[in-house]
């Protein structure tokens, strides 16, 4: 179902810079077409400017296992359990490179990950009503054997631990309401639907490789 009304029934008054900093605050005034005809009021809003980002659900098919990493998050600090949380991979689309290359390159800077195979699950808006940023989120295969420890930018003052985890352990997470947030979230319940194909298309792979290598 396509949408009735676009961005050219907003008409946008004015906009003004309340705040900027790592990222932006503005002011909207606008008014807009309302679905049973004519205009809304002229009303303000206000919407926080982000850099888009990329989100990666790393998964190991043979172990069964997944890449979580958690650290300190400023926006959870009020969190009535911990302002640490456990995560997937992620980190924002603000330099000249494919949204791949981003996935690929967080993985190895949170994670001293190598990703394999990539596949895009998603775009979205985690909260269209107040900001403008879109996620991208992909799955990328990868070897956890040796994986863990402590990993980050140390000029963007980042203290990530890294986790390997069975998918059930991670299910479990979920419903305990530990991976509370919007990437874990899409991502466990696709892997959730697609993890028995994973699994099958990696064994498939791995006889074929030692096939042939007995030929040779």
């Amino acid at each position: 179902m396509g949408p009735t009304l676009g961005r050219d029934d907003v008409e946008l008054i004015q906009r003004d810079t309340l705040y900027q900093g790592f990222f932006r605050l503005e002011a909207l005034e606008l008014r807009h077409r309302l679905f049973e005809g004519g205009w809304s009021a002229t009303m303000r809003r206000e919407v926080h400017n982000r850099f888009d980002a990329v989100g990666v659900l790393l998964y190991d098919p043979p172990r069964d296992a997944l890449v979580l990493i958690e650290q300190f998050r400023a926006g959870a600090i009020d969190d009535p359990t911990s302002p640490w949380k456990l995560e997937l991979v992620a980190g924002l689309a603000d330099k000249d490179e494919s949204l791949e290359d981003v996935a690929r390159r967080e993985a190895m800077e949170e994670a001293g990950c190598q990703v394999g195979q990539l596949t895009k699950l998603h775009t979205y808006y985690p909260s269209p009503g107040a900001c403008n940023e879109r996620v991208t989120l992909f799955c990328g295969l990868v070897d956890t054997h040796g994986l863990g420890g402590v990993y980050g930018v140390e000029d963007e003052h980042e203290d990530i631990r890294v986790h390997i985890v069975t998918f059930t352990t991670a299910w479990e997470l979920l419903e305990q309401g530990r991976l509370d947030n919007a990437m874990c979230l899409i991502g466990l319940h696709w892997l959730a639907g697609q993890r028995a194909s994973l699994r099958a298309a990696s064994q498939r792979a791995a006889l074929s490789n030692t096939d042939a290598k007995r030929t040779q």
